[in-house]
Parts: structure tokens; C-alpha cells; sequence
């Protein structure tokens, strides 16, 4: 499901599915404006870019249709040419549901191989940064990871890029899921290539120690991973720095070589959506996907509750049967979440989503899903499971920015690619790229846009123009161009928590 191909962008208005009784505002729209769209109306208010005009009468209780889909219902009846928002549509999805696997969908024809310049580590897995991080083990070392960063800065010298420390307030009073989400997505990140040297810093009086937190690490590189438990020494700066000369000494040794693109994993990410994220952004990110899945490579798309309304399309994806009972479960289990904490499963909770137009999730979801591109669905993957399969995988996290985007480096993106129509200036552990939904958004914060999609209505490019751009920036990124939140040295990190904190 993706935005039609015959779609003349340089108008003001889109009708994206020829079944829609509704289009969008690709600029803000005056009253009395006609629109042409399969029939002539004449809209009766002031539209904002991104919102909803009606073609058509749109009776109370009648479905309201957008990508060719219904995003909800109407509460009460619409004229044609009204704006159509939360003030008159209501979602039209229930709670925990039954679904049937009806397979869509083939597999995607090979394309021509590409080639980044990439870090090749030991273990054979591939890096597109050669940074060394400082991982705590527990939130009472943060400011002793963040010192310690300041202090080894000069230590980023030849192939070191940069050293950077993960602070995040958990490992210690923790219980179940959460402490176990803690070890994992840390262990994760341990293990992750784009670090060419790791300093896990313990407390060691926290409930994830070191020796506890070994059985999650498994098998590493001695030379790559050192340990600290502060306690245990006089002088842990002295300690910690003796150690991360070490670690840069042996990350030192890695240089950039061609690697071929069937080696990238891509998170796939949005936040803050605006009207247009469906029709440039996130068509933009599906295309990108349906390219580097048909060259071997893997993507992962995520935010769970941000499926809620368009997961049939995902689950009819689905290579097999057993992929598409998985995602059953992704889903009913998500939403059993939002259940056990009394909250309701289909709320739209963003102000900056309604402001931009999104009315009901599934308006939300149905713009977010096409991130996915139309590639079959390869893997599902639980919260800190790292990706075993190449292709389009889908991973358990919810839909805040930072906790996702984390989530899909925990599993193995050596970047993500977030679009965005509102902005924002977050990072992740690794490349955080950019994409804005509009130009209005790239113009006024180019310090935190890498990439602007809105070019599809203002300059009327081609979608698959966009698409083979950001094809290259993610090359060239994985090469080792900076995107901005780089620039600016912004590195987040955020782990899931749901449950109880002691």
C-alpha cells in the first residue's frame, strides 16, 4: 500500500486512493477554494496544510476513507468540503481482535549490487562507525561515564571517530520484564559493531553487576570489551582511562573497506507526523526499504501501537504462517499492554500529530505503515532480540522516539531513518537520520534535518527520485558522513521500561 504513482504533486491537494472520499492540504486552502478530485467541490473553511477536506457528503456513522482505507468514522454528518478532523471523525477500531492470514504479496525481484565503506570486525560482523562507548551498567555511574567521556575525547584520533557514553537511569531496582529488557538491549549495544571498543562501567552493589550482566554478554573479543566495577578500585577515572586507551589503541587498528550493501540493517522510524508524512516521507523510507531488501540487505520497522489499524496489511505480508502468527502476537500482546494499565489501545495522545492532521490512529498508522514498502515480512522479533533474518523484520517497541529507535540498534541497525513533520532534535546510539515530511520543517531547522522528502509537492519530484537519493545519503552515512545530530554530538539512549520500580 503506497501513495499512487500518477499523483500531480504541484497541486495544493491530493486525493491519494481513487476510493477516497476525503483528500489532503498540500497547502494551506482558503474557503471558497474549488477542488477538482474525480468531482468538484467548494471547500466551506479555511483548510491547514496536512488536514482533511470531504469530496462528498459523509453521512454520521459512514466510514471516512483515506489511502484507500477506512481511518475511522464519522460522528456526525459532514458536508463536502468541510474540513475533516477530530471535531467530526472518531476511530473505528476495537479492542484485542481475531485475524485470518490471507497472504499478499511475492518476493522481491534481485537489483545490482551497492557498496559503502564500512568496518569489518572480527567477529565478521560490520560496522559503519568506529567509536568506542562507554556503557553503565547502572544509572549511579552516569556521571562518571559522562566525565569520563569529556576526559577521553582526545583519545578520537586516525580511525577512532569519537567517544561517546550511553548514561540511562536503570540496572538497580528493577523487577521482571524490566530488568530483563535493561540486560538485554545492553548487552545488545555491547555487542554492537558500530562500537570498535566497548568500557562496560559497573557500580557493583546494582542489580545488573557486571557478573550478572556476563551471562547476557556471552562471548565477546577481550580487546574490545573491558570492565569496570568502580567500587572495587581507589581511582576509577585513572582506572577507566587506562582501559579506554587500550580500547582505542585496538580500535585503532580498523580501517573503512567496501562492503556490500546486504549488509546494512536499517531501523525505520517516525515521530512527530504531520498530513504529508504518509504522502512523502514515509512513501520515501518504503521505497529506500523495498530497494536495499531486493540488494540483500535488512531493515526493521517498528513502533508497535503505530500499526494499530494497518496490521492486517502487515500480517498478509507475512512470508509464512508461522510469521504471521508471530505478529498476531506483536500486536494482541501490545495491546493486552495498554489493557493491564487502563489505557485506551486506539488513543491518538501527540497534540503535535492532531495539529498536523492526523486525526485517529488509524490515520496515524496507515501513513506510518508504508515505511514497510511492500516487501514480504521476513522476521518478528521480541524487544532486544537481534536480527537473524535478512529482509523486512518487525520488532516489539513502542512508539516513543528515543526508546525505538534504541530498540532497533539493540537488534542490530547500524542506523534509522526517522521522519518526522513537526522536528526534533534526538539521537540515538547510531546515526539518526532525519527525513522531513515537508520543506517548510528542512527550511527552518536545517540544523537537525538531513533530508527533505517535502521536495515530492514543492518541487514535484518523483517518488522514486527521493527514494534513490536517500539510497546514496545512507550510503554515504554508512561511509562516514556526520548527519546532523552527530554534528551537533547528540547520542541518546532509552531503554522500555512498563513495570514497577522498587
Amino acid at each position: 500500500m503506497r501513495t499512487e504513482r500518477h499523483i500531480e504533486f504541484m497541486k495544493t491537494y491530493i486525493q491519494i486512493n481513487p476510493q477516497d472520499n476525503v483528500c489532503v492540504a498540500l497547502a494551506p486552502i482558503s474557503a471558497g477554494t474549488q477542488i477538482n478530485a474525480g468531482t468538484t467541490v467548494t471547500t466551506l473553511e479555511d483548510i491547514p496544510q496536512g488536514h482533511k477536506i470531504a469530496l462528498a457528503d459523509i453521512k454520521e456513522g459512514e466510514k471516512v476513507i483515506k489511502y484507500g482505507f477506512p481511518i475511522g468514522v464519522a460522528k456526525q454528518d459532514i458536508k463536502a468540503g468541510s474540513w475533516v478532523h477530530v471535531h467530526n471523525v472518531k476511530t473505528g477500531l476495537g479492542d484485542v481482535l481475531d485475524y485470518e492470514y490471507n497472504p499478499s504479496g511475492s518476493e522481491l525481484e534481485p537489483t545490482e549490487h551497492a557498496h559503502f565503506m564500512g568496518y569489518r570486525r572480527e567477529d565478521g560482523r560490520v560496522g559503519v562507525r568506529n567509536e568506542i562507548w562507554i556503557i553503565p551498567t547502572v544509572g549511579c555511574v552516569n556521571s562518571i561515564a559522562s566525565a569520563l567521556e569529556k576526559q577521553a575525547k582526545s583519545l578520537a584520533v586516525g580511525t577512532v571517530e569519537d567517544i561517546v557514553a550511553f548514561p540511562h537511569p536503570y540496572g538497580c531496582s528493577q523487577m521482571g520484564g524490566d530488568q530483563e529488557n535493561t540486560r538485554k538491549a545492553l548487552a545488545d549495544l555491547i555487542h554492537h559493531p558500530n562500537a570498535g571498543g566497548v568500557l562496560v562501567l559497573g557500580l557493583g552493589c546494582e542489580n545488573s553487576n557486571i557478573p550478572v550482566m556476563m551471562d547476557y554478554i556471552g562471548e565477546y573479543d577481550k580487546n574490545r570489551v573491558k570492565f569496570l566495577q568502580c567500587q572495587d578500585v581507589e581511582d576509577e577515572q585513572a582506572a577507566a582511562m587506562e582501559l579506554l586507551k587500550e580500547l582505542a589503541d585496538y580500535a585503532g587498528i580498523f580501517k573503512r573497506e567496501p562492503i556490500d550493501a546486504s549488509e546494512l540493517i536499517i531501523g525505520m522510524k517516525c515521530g512527530g507526523s504531520d498530513g504529508l508524512s504518509g504522502i512523502t516521507a514515509n512513501p520515501t523510507v518504503g521505497l529506500f526499504s523495498d530497494m536495499l531488501v531486493s540488494k540483500g540487505g535488512t531493515t526493521i520497522l517498528t513502533e508497535v501501537p503505530e500499526m494499530f489499524g494497518a496490521e492486517t496489511i502487515l500480517m498478509n505480508r507475512c512470508a509464512n504462517k508461522e510469521l504471521f502468527e508471530k505478529t498476531v502476537h506483536l500486536i494482541n500482546d501490545f495491546k493486552e499492554y495498554f489493557i493491564k494499565n487502563g489505557q485506551e489501545i486506539y488513543e491518538n495522545p501527540s497534540p503535535g500529530n492532531k495539529d498536523g492532521g492526523i486525526t485517529t490512529l488509524e490515520d496515524k498508522s496507515l501513513g506510518c505503515t508504508q515505511k514497510s514498502g511492500s516487501s514480504l515480512v521476513k522476521g518478528v522479533l521480541a524487544y532486544a532480540e537481534p536480527v537473524n533474518t535478512k529482509g523486512l523484520n518487525l520488532l516489539s517497541a513502542p512508539g516513543n522516539d528515543l526508546v525505538a529507535a534504541t530498540a532497533c540498534a539493540a537488534s542490530g541497525a547500524q542506523m534509522v531513518l526517522f521522519t518526522t513533520g513537526r522536528g526534533t532534535p534526538f539521537a540515538s546510539p547510531v546515526p539518526t537520520v532525519k527525513i522531513a515530511t515537508n520543506s517548510r520543517l528542512a527550511g527552518n531547522k536545517s540544523n537537525w534535518i538531513d533530508f527533505n522528502a517535502g521536495r515530492i509537492v514543492t518541487d514535484d519530484l518523483p517518488l522514486e527520485d527521493a527514494a534513490k537519493e536517500l539510497f546514496q545519503l545512507v550510503l554515504d552515512v554508512a561511509s562516514g558522513k556526520k548527519v546532523k545530530a552527530e554534528i551537533a554530538g547528540f547520542h541518546d539512549l532509552a531503554i522500555f521500561k512498563q513495570g514497577v520500580t522498587l
